[in-house]
C-alpha cells in the first residue's frame, strides 16, 4: 500500500517537473511534425494501465497519416528500421525517444507510472490472452 502511495506521489513530482520543459518540446516539435507530413500532432493508442484498465497512450506522431498497418507474424506491430510508413522527422524522433514524451502526460494524469512494466497494447493483449 505505502509503495503504491509513494510511487505516485513520485510520478506526480516528476510529471509536474516535466510538464513545463515537455511543453517547451511541443511548441518546437508540433510545427515540424505537421509540416513534415500534414494530419494530427499526437498519435495515441489504447494500453492497459492500472489495475488493468484501458487508457489512451500519447506519443508524437511519427508516421505518415493513414499508414497501413503492418503487422509481424506474431501479431506485433513491425516497426523495422526501414519502415516505409515513418516520416523523416519521426525516424530523428524514435531514434531519439523524443516521441515518447508526450507519455509524461499519463503519468501526470496518472494512468501509468514513470517506473513499471511497459504498457501493452490492448489489441496485442488480447490476442496474447486468447
Amino acid at each position: 500500500m505505502y509503495n503504491r502511495i509513494g510511487k505516485r506521489i513520485l510520478d506526480c513530482i516528476i510529471g509536474v517537473i516535466s510538464l513545463p520543459f515537455l511543453f517547451v518540446i511541443i511548441v518546437i516539435k508540433a510545427p515540424i511534425i505537421y509540416l513534415n507530413d500534414k494530419g494530427p500532432i499526437f498519435y495515441n493508442a489504447l494500453r492497459l494501465g492500472k489495475d488493468g484498465k484501458p487508457f489512451k497512450m500519447f506519443k508524437f506522431r511519427s508516421m505518415m497519416v493513414n499508414a497501413p498497418d503492418i503487422r509481424n507474424e506474431d501479431g506485433s506491430t513491425y516497426n523495422g528500421e526501414d519502415d516505409p510508413r515513418v516520416t523523416r522527422v519521426g525516424k530523428f524522433m524514435r531514434k531519439t525517444s523524443i516521441d515518447e514524451l508526450p507519455q509524461f502526460l499519463n503519468v501526470f494524469l496518472g494512468d501509468s507510472g514513470i517506473i513499471g512494466t511497459t504498457k501493452k497494447n490492448l489489441d496485442f493483449t488480447r490476442v496474447s490472452l486468447a
